[in-house]
């Protein structure tokens, strides 16, 4: 029998009924459309490093998109998938069509929420618990749980090379949203700062120590992790330290009741009103950090030392928070991104008073946003 083989140029029909396409033979990696430009199709090692490139031209903390990919991608056990615009993660958490698309160019985020960590397989999960030692709770003896996050700190502290075996995780209310991934020289710094931050959040919660929310500033690195739930997450990378916080609301409240003034300062009212602002960000104002309005609004929360200094006023008078709103700015330096923060206060007792509203600049061209100038105030009438 013999195969007979079609010569170069011709034309080639499908089973789908769709139109007929020919294949010169000076494109063989190329498809010519009826009405169409010809559309060249990437194939081999030129795919995946035009996949794994980070857009721009800008290369993620700790080397180049396809070494970090070769490098981490098999320790999370995730595979690469593709995004809408091929550059960023395509899988969301709370929809798995839809992809998480930041506006700017660089893929930069600034995201709020709590710590925690995963195992990915059950046997990265066994292997936890077979090296962990029994837990002493009082004159009992209980076996070791690697869910216990007190039980993993002090397995983490006592044994700190065994914190990159975890797939660490932000979350939004028990819900992962990205998973956190140190790279580069720096990484183990940045793992020892994660074990710090999970210490704090297993603290009670009356504690100074005791640490409420994180936020984390990282690169969208092109690629997801599976979860031990079956979950996917993108992963953020982390070069160093730097805009990496934990809120430790107690020491805040602190803080702001001195600048008042022990005299002036109304404790439970300065509490009130900085636990709301942060409740009011975290929970009414949830995001995901990926956006330019997003990243300011979650760097206004976290820098709440100024916020406590804007509250001064404002407390000082009986007034409470009333909305917060984030605004392009009209006036902005070269090569920046900048937006205002605007915070307006009412009086509880007296709708009829004048709303008082604190303005700032924030830039967030950069992987940490920056506050540009001074806070201004006026009043607004209802």
């Amino acid at each position: 029998m013999s195969t007979q083989l079609e010569p170069e140029g011709t034309t080639a029909s499908c089973a789908c009924r769709c139109q007929d396409a020919t294949v010169p033979p000076e494109h063989p990696d190329s498809v010519e459309h009826p009405d169409t430009e010809p559309v060249l199709v990437a194939s081999g090692a030129a795919a995946a490093a035009e996949a794994s490139a980070p857009p721009g031209g800008v290369e993620p903390a700790g080397g180049p998109g396809p070494a970090v990919a070769a490098r981490t991608g098999a320790a999370f056990g995730a595979p690469r998938l593709a995004s809408r615009n091929g550059r960023y993660p395509g899988v969301f958490p709370s929809g798995p069509t839809e992809g998480v698309v930041p506006s700017n160019d660089v893929g930069l985020v600034y995201a709020l929420g709590t710590l925690g960590y995963d195992f990915g397989t059950e046997a990265r999960r066994d292997t936890f618990k077979q090296l962990m030692p029994q837990a002493k709770f009082g004159e009992t003896l209980v076996p070791a749980n690697p869910y216990d996050a007190r039980q993993m700190v002090d397995h983490l502290t006592a044994n700190p090379s065994e914190s990159k075996a975890l797939i660490w995780t932000l979350n939004l209310e028990l819900t992962p949203i990205y998973a956190v991934e140190p790279v580069g020289p720096f990484g183990h710094q940045v793992y020892n700062v994660l074990c710090e931050l999970l210490k704090g959040e297993v603290e009670a919660e009356n504690a100074e120590t005791y640490i409420q929310r994180v936020s984390v500033p990282g690169l969208l690195s092109g690629r997801t992790a599976r979860l031990f739930s079956g979950q996917i997450v993108p992963v953020i990378e982390l070069g160093n330290v730097r805009g990496l916080y934990g809120w430790r609301t107690n020491a805040l409240i602190k803080a702001a009741v001195e600048a008042i003034g022990p005299e002036k300062a109304d404790a439970a009212r300065v509490r009130r009103t900085l636990e709301g602002f942060l409740n009011r960000v975290y929970y009414d104002l949830r995001n995901l950090g990926a956006t330019s309005r997003d990243r300011a609004l979650n760097f206004s929360a976290t820098n709440a030392f100024q916020a406590a200094s804007t509250f001064t006023m404002a407390i000082g008078e009986g007034m409470e928070l009333d909305t917060i709103t984030v605004e392009k700015s009209p006036i902005c330096r070269l090569d920046s991104d900048c937006w205002d923060v605007k915070l307006k206060f009412f009086d509880p007792e007296n709708n009829r008073r004048a709303k008082r509203v604190f303005r700032f600049t924030i830039d967030v061209s950069d992987s940490i946003p920056v506050t540009l100038g001074e806070v201004r105030t006026w009043t607004e009438a209802n």
